[in-house]
């Protein structure tokens, strides 16, 4: 009976182990944000210290990120450079706008 009931407790749902991963994968070292984002880990540290990405310091040397907040406070960033210039972004550069610049300096002599 003893046996059962320690059999009960230690045993956890299948996907526990999943949801903790879930949880973990929300705080990420400086490493981990470089690779994600695709920026050194230099950058992020600079974006830190500029107060330009949240980070929660747990000791002066342990310091971690939530993705979904330095994405939220890039994306936010970048939205208020457009609308103080008074430009709307552009989701990214078609072939047709990089070949125009080409025939334009081309057709200019540069």
């Amino acid at each position: 009976m003893a046996s059962e009931s320690r059999k009960q407790i230690s045993e956890k749902p299948a996907d526990a182990p999943a949801a903790e991963q879930a949880k973990r994968q929300d705080f990420l070292t400086a490493r981990q944000l470089a690779e994600v984002l695709q920026i050194s880990e230099a950058t992020i540290h600079r974006l830190r210290r500029a107060g330009r990405i949240p980070a929660i310091s747990i000791t002066d040397r342990l310091i971690r990120f939530n993705l979904k907040d330095v994405k939220h406070a890039l994306r936010a960033e970048s939205r208020a450079d457009y609308s103080a210039r008074g430009e709307e972004p552009s989701p990214q550069l078609s072939f047709d706008d990089l070949f125009s610049d080409f025939t334009a300096a081309r057709n200019t002599g540069e």
